[in-house]
């Protein structure tokens, strides 16, 4: 039964034409790594979601070169706009729904890690849409921005892609022979998704005393 309705799904998200699945993922990370947007729009579930549908090596890198690209620009985004209006935008009514005390543990966090804030920033909650607009308040050069994030962005990625793409290939090659398949493969999500959730949270305990005045 469980493998009817999963296989059902998976036929579902591969019977979507790749380079839609690609460009769905790719604008929903683009938004989650936005400005705010981040904080609302699942990027990462449309991402697991697409990369469930791959079927070849080649279209999972394409899929990792559109969401790095994705993610590029919604940061981007967030680093202009912090450069062009990041304090009207701190002050207004969005700026402080998202609450003054996230602002100055991204200050403080920038300047005491650097560009190594930058980097760990895509792996914390909260901080990865908020750093780039502190960044690009705090008169750091874009150049150094993008060599910062753009390896943050393609390890982020790869864990993603490479977790749903692994574990609906191993799906598929058991489905006909094994009727627990679909254990197998909610049980690889689920470790996989428990090893990046972990690893943030370690992360975010190392690195809370660099956000603390």
């Amino acid at each position: 039964m469980l493998n009817d309705v999963l296989s059902s799904i998976l036929d579902v998200v591969s019977g979507v034409e790749p380079w839609l699945r690609i460009l769905i993922a790719s604008v929903a990370i683009m938004l989650e790594t936005s400005v705010l947007i981040g904080l609302i729009v699942p990027g990462d579930s449309i991402v697991i979601v697409s990369a469930m549908g791959v079927t070849s090596i080649p279209e999972a890198i394409i899929l990792g070169a559109f969401v790095v690209a994705g993610a590029l620009a919604g940061e981007s985004i967030g680093f202009m706009i912090g450069r062009w209006a990041g304090p009207k935008l701190r002050h207004s009514r969005l700026g402080r729904w998202i609450g003054e005390h996230n602002w100055l543990r991204a200050e403080t966090y920038l300047r005491r890690r650097g560009g190594i804030a930058i980097f760990l920033s895509r792996f914390l909650p909260v901080l990865h849409s908020v750093v780039p607009l502190t960044v690009g308040m705090s008169g750091y050069s874009y150049r150094k921005f993008l060599a910062w994030t753009l390896p943050a962005c393609a390890l982020w990625s790869a864990l993603y892609i490479t977790i749903a793409a692994g574990a609906a290939e191993t799906y598929r090659e058991l489905a006909d022979s094994a009727h627990w398949a679909g254990y197998v493969f909610f049980g690889l999500i689920a470790l996989g998704l428990l090893v990046v959730f972990g690893g943030k949270k370690l992360l975010h305990f190392l690195e809370h005393r660099h956000m603390k005045d």
